[in-house]
């Protein structure tokens, strides 16, 4: 097994995550099975607890694992599936110690940060790294691990420590370091400044690490008197120091690292060469290229809670972006703070109140997604009245599904004080409750987690067509409550449709309006598992409705269908090849390396 640390210094915030996942991506494409390990020296023990404000959102994998956002790249990047167990924090880590301490393993020794604790986290990440997470039978040839936070975190020195040793554990030629460090430039000078790299790197050396390859993030090229200048003081091979300069979207990352030969030095340290292949990233290239040309915008309504921070919904804009590339759409996502629609803001204030309506009834779809209380619930049900009223395409995620069903029942029904006992415990009118299995106790990994299979009611309906007329699809949740199924049928009689539901039939999974161009709601995320080239079903459609390509977008998921049946592939852009929008112009889309404020971004 070879293992590729990736580390960050100077400031937070750099894109070790991005690294990390296209340094997975490139060995990948070099014909190596790859894997990967997020560590977080944070003393949670997972991400569940943590609000979006703190570290973005929390990413769901298959095993019901609440882990760091970067595995959601490293998922996305790489195309694996990983577990709960490719997140290492210091709270799992010294729950673990503590554990055996306890069991009486340590054989009344005085159990302490070293050897204990990076004894036990070595002992994960050996173990972890040989977990396959492709599909395939035995372990990955690399695995990539990011330490998370910056060098010189008082809470990250036991792994520090930990990774000092590992490297002398797994021995020379199985263990490749790149820093990723900041070069800023001055405004007042121009120049590329490379002192704090130089410290930073000093730092790591301090503490028993020592880089291989140095990733330098800059706005710019690195000059040459830069590289020179990191080369002498760093004591680093010249060809080993890549720029990772700003690019017009993150796709590029992989090709900015395969052009400046980081696979080479990669495998130089890794004693690889000869073993593995040139990078072959044609189909990675053509989309990054493709997708800085389109122009013609899809205007979609993005309606929070946590909209001042765009990582807090990180999942779900990939997921938009990727349908909107598949659909040759620029994406542009309007943030709209769910409280800003509600008639409070109005008379406190009403230009954020205007503002707020301006861009809704200026978008071409409208998303409401997951979220947790009962701040901006009103302004989610009024947007998704609008939508439903004014037959613009809708898509509601967990909470945004739950929100379309009270909407419903509100509107339709006439029940006035049709609630979710989340916001009201003792509303008389319940569609929405708490599931019987949950705690409401204990906070942490007690929700309804993980791939849960969903069967479709009918193959007639939108969402069953979207996902190849399948009898059921396996989608992640994170979910506490859910639509109260002996209120069901009142809302069918009135015209809503639960076209998904679990193996019991009675825990609702998708609803859909029949009559509507694109209303569905998903009790589960479908954004985490959407991939470039592969994107969700729901999102897919969602866009193809609201840029008017939504019949095109059946067919093509009509063909995959058929290929899939025939073993041909399931690959939605290689459909693309033979199926191609007559009426679809060049259009075109931007993002940022790091993503940047939340007023107007666009993606």
């Amino acid at each position: 097994m070879k293992y590729v640390l990736v580390t960050g210094g100077v400031v937070s915030g750099l894109g070790k995550g991005v690294t990390a996942s296209s340094i997975g991506l490139l060995l990948k494409a070099c014909g190596l099975r790859v894997t990967a390990i997020k560590i977080d020296p944070y003393l949670n023990t997972d991400a569940g607890t943590m609000s979006p404000f703190e570290h973005g959102e929390v990413f769901v994998l298959d095993d019901g694992g609440e882990v760091d956002l970067d595995l959601g790249n490293y998922e996305r990047f790489m195309d694996v599936k990983l577990t709960r167990d490719n997140n290492i924090t210091t709270g799992k880590i010294y729950q673990s110690v503590i554990n055996r301490e306890r069991r009486g393993d340590y054989l009344g020794k005085t159990v302490q940060v070293v050897p204990h604790i990076t004894d036990d986290i070595q002992d994960w990440i050996e173990r972890v790294a040989h977990i396959p997470v492709d599909g395939k039978i035995g372990p990955a040839d690399v695995c990539v691990i990011e330490l998370g936070g910056t060098i010189g975190d008082i809470e990250s020195m036991p792994f520090i420590q930990a990774l000092g040793q590992f490297s002398y554990r797994v021995g020379a030629g199985n263990f490749c370091l790149v820093h990723v460090s900041l070069v800023p430039v001055l405004n007042v000078v121009g120049e590329q400044k490379t002192k704090p790299t130089q410290h930073s790197v000093r730092a790591l050396r301090g503490q028993g690490l020592t880089p291989h390859i140095l990733a330098c993030r800059s706005t710019m090229v690195l000059d040459e008197n830069a590289r020179g200048k990191l080369s002498q003081f760093c004591l680093i091979p010249a060809q080993n120091i890549i720029t990772l300069y700003d690019v017009p979207n993150i796709w590029h990352i992989p090709l900015l690292l395969r052009d400046q030969k980081a696979h080479e030095a990669m495998f130089k340290v890794l004693n690889l060469q000869g073993v593995a292949k040139e990078p072959n990233l044609e189909e990675w290239t053509c989309r990054a290229e493709s997708s800085d040309l389109l122009h013609e915008p899809v205007r979609i309504a993005l309606v929070g809670k946590y909209t001042c921070l765009s990582d807090s919904y990180l999942s779900v804009l990939k997921a938009l972006l990727h349908a909107s590339v598949d659909c040759k759409k620029k994406l542009v996502v309007d943030w709209i703070p769910a409280t800003n629609l509600e008639s409070a803001t109005a008379k406190e204030n009403p230009d954020a109140y205007k503002a707020a309506w301006k861009l809704l009834k200026g978008a071409d779809g409208v998303l409401v997604p997951g979220g947790f209380g009962d701040r901006g619930v009103q302004g989610k049900i009024i947007a998704a009245r609008y939508a439903r009223e004014n037959r613009i395409p809708f898509l509601g995620i967990c909470l945004g599904m739950q929100i379309a069903v009270i909407e419903f029942a509100r509107s339709v029904l006439g029940v006035q004080d049709a609630n979710s006992t989340e916001f009201d415990p003792h509303t008389k009118s319940p569609y929405i409750i708490f599931m019987p299995e949950g705690s409401k106790t204990q906070m942490g990994g007690t929700m309804r987690l993980g791939s849960r299979r969903t069967y479709f009611q009918t193959k007639e309906c939108k969402s069953s067509k979207l996902y190849g007329c399948k009898s059921f699809i396996d989608e992640r949740h994170r979910h506490r409550y859910e639509v109260n199924p002996e209120l069901v049928s009142r809302l069918e009689n009135a015209g809503l449709s639960f076209t998904g539901k679990d193996e019991t039939g009675q825990r609702m999974e998708i609803v859909e309006l029949p009559n509507h161009p694109y209303f569905i709601g998903a009790q589960f995320h479908p954004e985490f598992k959407s991939r470039p080239g592969k994107p969700s079903p729901l999102f897919l459609g969602f866009i193809g409705a609201a840029c008017g390509q939504f019949d095109a977008v059946l067919q093509r998921s009509s063909i995959v269908d058929n290929s899939l049946s025939k073993g041909v592939g399931s690959d939605i852009s290689a459909v693309n090849k033979t199926y191609k929008n007559k009426t679809a112009t060049k259009t075109g889309y931007r993002t940022e390396f790091i993503y940047g404020s939340c007023n107007g971004l666009h993606f």
